[in-house]
């Protein structure tokens, strides 16, 4: 009966086939949307976790002043840390992969003809494992370099390309403002942050050799920590705090005159801000299906008017009130769900297309193609219920009489 039933229902579709289309033009619009914004949506979500990774692994940083959270801060006035503060950090806080004291200014990067105006970073070797950095080619400071402060350098994959040009850059000498550097080392590309800045725009150097010939002073700006894989983040956080306010001799109630950001935090914060935008984008395109099952209500109900006399002839012959209803049933959720798969292929096809000029990754979810079938389908039963019910209530002797 089911069967019969559907085929009744394809013939009756397939009598009006452009009314049909347009009907269903809402739900396959409604499916296409709720796929598209919701796919972007996990793509983007991913796209800043693995951004905000790229930082580093598990990572923490230290720094003078009082940080957004606390609402700005007197960061100039602030005493900077110093190297013993980095020191006292790796010895006294327990559950560190690497602690590396960091210092930045910028310089003009000159070999040859070329210069590029570029980021100079001071730190030890442990900078490229809190940063989760690889290295291309070359190799990393030695101790006594470090010690020493000699001129050494690290580059980033810009600095290479735009000094380089496809040459082999180790062993070469360069100039970073006035002081000559010996290239070391080339780092594996990492590109932009989620923040838009070229991450491998810089240079590394040792800290003392910063501190010495570039800086003129032991300030140190920033103490970046790689908390151990299982070691809470916050934890860390917290001892860092902690040590931090005795060695600045920060009193019990005063404010801290540096902050310590999680990395995690930032991730949290972030990708909770996209899944929020992305279940609103969601939400709003989900209004468009019930638009969608609002128009099918409509035809359906012009075609209970357009059949009334099949519908008494029906029912005149024997038919029962519910064979009635679910053909009329069975047309609405033919039509939902005829829409639902078509929207799919327009939503995933969208979905990848925008991903792609948008260069952020594509991420099939099995989940939400389903939902969005399943709610088409239901749109399909609760807007084609009542025009059903009303064929199904027909009065056999009115209907053969309808003209």
């Amino acid at each position: 009966m089911l069967w019969e039933t559907y085929l009744l229902a394809q013939r009756a579709i397939r009598r009006n086939v452009l009314r049909s289309a347009l009907t269903v033009l809402g739900i396959v619009i409604g499916v296409a949307a709720v796929i598209t914004m919701v796919t972007l949506g996990s793509g983007a979500t991913a796209q800043v976790t693995s951004d905000i990774s790229k930082l580093g692994s598990n990572m923490l940083q230290a720094r003078v002043g009082q940080g957004f959270h606390r609402g700005g801060g007197a960061r100039g006035a602030a005493t900077p840390f110093q190297i013993a503060d980095a020191i006292a950090i790796e010895q006294q806080i327990h559950g560190l992969q690497a602690v590396a004291p960091v210092t930045n200014g910028s310089l003009q990067a000159i070999y040859g003809n070329a210069n590029w105006s570029t980021t100079i970073t001071g730190s030890t070797t442990d900078f490229l494992i809190v940063r989760d950095w690889s290295l291309a080619d070359g190799r990393v400071f030695t101790e006594g370099e470090m010690r020493a402060g000699q001129a050494v350098c690290i580059l980033g994959a810009t600095v290479v390309r735009r000094l380089f040009g496809s040459e082999d850059p180790l062993g070469a000498t360069i100039r970073l403002g006035k002081i000559a550097f010996r290239v070391i080392g080339v780092l594996n590309p990492k590109g932009q942050s989620s923040f838009g800045t070229d991450q491998d725009d810089f240079a590394l150097i040792p800290l003392r050799t910063f501190q010495r010939r570039v800086a003129g002073n032991t300030q140190v700006g920033t103490i970046m920590v790689s908390a151990m894989d299982g070691v809470p983040t916050e934890q860390v956080q917290t001892d860092m705090e902690r040590l931090l306010r005795e060695r600045r001799n920060i009193a019990a109630g005063q404010e801290d005159d540096f902050f310590v950001r999680d990395m995690k935090e930032i991730i949290d914060t972030l990708t909770g801000t996209t899944r929020v935008l992305t279940a609103l984008l969601g939400a709003v395109a989900a209004v468009s299906l019930l638009v969608g099952g609002i128009g099918i209500m409509n035809i359906m109900l012009v075609s209970v008017t357009e059949r009334t006399r099949e519908i008494g002839t029906r029912l005149a012959i024997g038919a029962l009130e519910r064979q009635v209803l679910l053909q009329f049933l069975v047309e609405a959720v033919v039509l939902a769900c005829f829409g639902g798969v078509i929207g799919i292929a327009l939503g995933l096809g969208a979905a990848r297309g925008a991903a792609h000029f948008l260069d952020i990754p594509f991420i099939f979810n099995p989940g939400i193609v389903a939902a969005a079938f399943i709610f088409s389908a239901m749109v399909g039963v609760i807007f084609g219920y009542f025009p059903a019910r009303q064929a199904a209530r027909l009065d056999p002797i009115e209907a053969l009489r309808y003209e």
